[in-house]
């Protein structure tokens, strides 16, 4: 469906453009969309390289066991499907604290990283997991105790006082997860409940 919506979008744009005698703007935005796009590529590599390595580190130096144990009831209540010791833990701990400390891009790799554990432990390839719904209703919502990237751009940008959002994000991101991981435990329910046939 998006692919038909974006494909809509794309030949209103170009008949709109060459309606008005301005197709050449059509090309030069394709290609400034287009150098965008892989200046964005790289420095999103860069980025998960960075923190990819950081949570590697983190695995040595015992700091994702540390975190584990810490949130580890709490992970293992929403992944009840993940085994105990398994690398998803990690990357999923990693990514709610990420989260939490409102790391911003850091949250892309850990998130990456815990959906490839999930994904090995899925066994039908075609159809997301439960577990892998959970997660992504976690990141999409992005508990937030500290914004610390929204802060630090407030203050970059001459804010007087930057860390005033602090209470309403803590409020509205809080609220915003427990409404969607209440809407993933209601979907799950309502997923594994057995269809009844009909008496041919």
């Amino acid at each position: 469906m998006i692919n038909i919506v974006w494909l809509a979008f794309l030949v209103s744009g170009i008949c709109y453009g060459g309606w008005n005698g301005r197709i050449e703007l059509i090309t030069q935005s394709a290609i400034s969309a287009a150098e965008g796009a892989v200046a964005l590529s790289f420095k999103l590599i860069g980025v998960m390289c960075l923190w990819l390595g950081i949570l590697k580190i983190a695995e040595k130096a015992g700091i994702v066991s540390f975190f584990s144990w810490l949130i580890g009831p709490v992970i293992r209540c929403l992944f009840p499907s993940v085994p105990k010791n398994h690398p998803a833990i990690g990357a999923i701990t990693m990514t709610v604290s990420a989260n939490m400390l409102g790391l911003g891009n850091a949250v892309t790799p850990f998130g990456i990283k815990a959906m490839q554990e999930l994904k090995k432990l899925n066994q039908d390839r075609d159809t997301a997991s439960a577990a892998m719904c959970t997660l992504l209703a976690l990141c999409t919502t992005g508990f937030t105790l500290v914004p610390a990237t929204i802060i630090a751009i407030r203050s970059a940008a001459g804010s007087t006082n930057p860390t005033e959002i602090v209470g309403t994000t803590l409020i509205v991101s809080l609220l915003a997860t427990v409404i969607a991981l209440l809407a993933d435990r209601i979907c799950q329910l309502f997923a594994k409940k057995p269809t009844r046939r009909r008496p041919g």
